[in-house]
């Protein structure tokens, strides 16, 4: 394995901000930020550690190569130019799992995937001198990008995307992604000692990734990556050192006010259960609540949350009530500031109050605003005076 290696981090289209500063924060350097996605490089430890610490990315691809392609025979020598055999064995399963174009001459992801393919084979066959790859080996899966007619092309280390922490086995429908509701959260002032409050915490991820924060617990200590099986260039023992490393930093016996509320007893329930499966069930209270009951007596808490947005035109009438509610019962509370991500075009009205800030955040393809109430801040604690 090189010394060095570039890595792309994909993200939500308008969080490039909060991943770059996790991959700051990991001690790496940043290359680019592009839309959608930031690129670092760092040595081969840095894959298995951004896998595991990473919150706000999809996943982590080692870029192979980067080349200008508009026609489809320079798709075919621009991959086949890739040192593939330095990647895969011979015996490695590869192919194209995805392939997107953006302003592109080639679009067509299906004849992207396959001339790629073709383009691997034919390399790799000179390099093992062999005329057939048996494929039963371990994964390699590849995706590719290409916009303005630049191909990007990368070796996907993470499988299933880094949005699966593995604690969230029962959701309602449409349930937040747990990568987006860290990025909510980070965009916000909150930490452990502040108080947090979702009155719609539906399956409880918004509140759960707050508790794994506020615990130290790094996102993907209890799951599997792709490239766990890459013996071939990534020692098992890189592997062993991010999970210990992250291990070492968990602070169980933090001591929080993390509480989510839902009129829905079945998704209390299932917030409940997902909080036990994450290990932070002991740091959240989740209580079976309507929004119009909304209270808190202390001051300086935050509400952070994913209101129903009205994605079926029967739910559309019951917004105006839902966010005025909402509204009212955050005017009642003592210097609060509110966090909300919605496309309902009318929360700030039935809310009753503009939004100090919105920022647009893409949720997949739909176009989102997180608006932003921001209360006072706590007064600082008096300092001796200097005598």
């Amino acid at each position: 394995m090189k010394n060095e290696v570039t890595l792309i981090a994909p993200c939500h289209f308008g969080l490039e901000a909060v991943l770059k500063k996790e991959v700051l924060d990991l001690g790496y350097e940043i290359v680019q930020v592009e839309d959608g996605r930031v690129i670092f490089r760092g040595g081969p430890e840095a894959i298995c550690r951004a896998n595991i610490f990473l919150r706000t990315a999809e996943r982590v691809l080692i870029q192979v190569g980067r080349f200008r392609a508009t026609t489809f025979e320079e798709l075919f020598q621009g991959t086949r130019e890739i040192a593939w055999e330095e990647y895969v064995p011979e015996n490695g399963k590869f192919w194209v799992t995805k392939a997107a174009s953006v302003k592109s001459k080639l679009f067509s992801p299906s004849d992207i995937q396959s001339i790629m393919k073709k383009a691997m084979v034919e390399r790799m066959k000179s390099f093992y001198h062999v005329s057939w790859f048996q494929e039963d080996g371990e994964k390699y899966p590849v995706r590719v990008f290409l916009k303005n007619d630049e191909v990007v092309v990368g070796l996907d280390t993470t499988g299933e995307s880094l949005h699966k922490r593995g604690y969230r086995k029962l959701t309602p429908k449409a349930p937040i992604a747990e990568n987006l509701a860290a990025a909510l959260i980070m965009l916000t002032p909150w930490h452990a000692d502040r108080i947090l409050l979702d009155p719609f915490c539906g399956s409880g991820t918004i509140p759960i990734e707050a508790a794994l924060m506020a615990a130290h617990i790094a996102p993907g200590m209890n799951r599997e990556f792709t490239a766990e099986a890459w013996s071939n260039f990534l020692p098992k023992k890189l592997w062993y050192e991010a999970g210990q490393e992250a291990v070492s930093l968990v602070k169980d016996d933090v001591e929080t006010d993390i509480q989510g509320y839902d009129i829905d007893p079945s998704c209390i329930a299932m917030a409940r259960e997902n909080a036990r499966l994450a290990g932070v069930d002991h740091l959240i209270h989740f209580q079976q609540r309507e929004v119009a009951k909304l209270s808190h007596a202390k001051k300086y808490g935050f509400i952070i949350t994913n209101p129903p947005y009205g994605e079926r035109l029967e739910d559309k009438k019951d917004l105006p009530a839902l966010y005025q509610a909402l509204g009212e019962r955050y005017q009642e509370l003592d210097a609060w500031s509110m966090y909300l991500i919605t496309s309902y075009e009318q929360a700030e009205r039935d809310l009753g109050k503009k939004a100090d800030k919105n920022r647009k955040i893409y949720n997949g393809m739909m176009k989102t605003y997180f608006y932003q109430y921001m209360g006072p801040k706590p007064p600082k604690r008096p300092r001796p005076e200097n005598g």
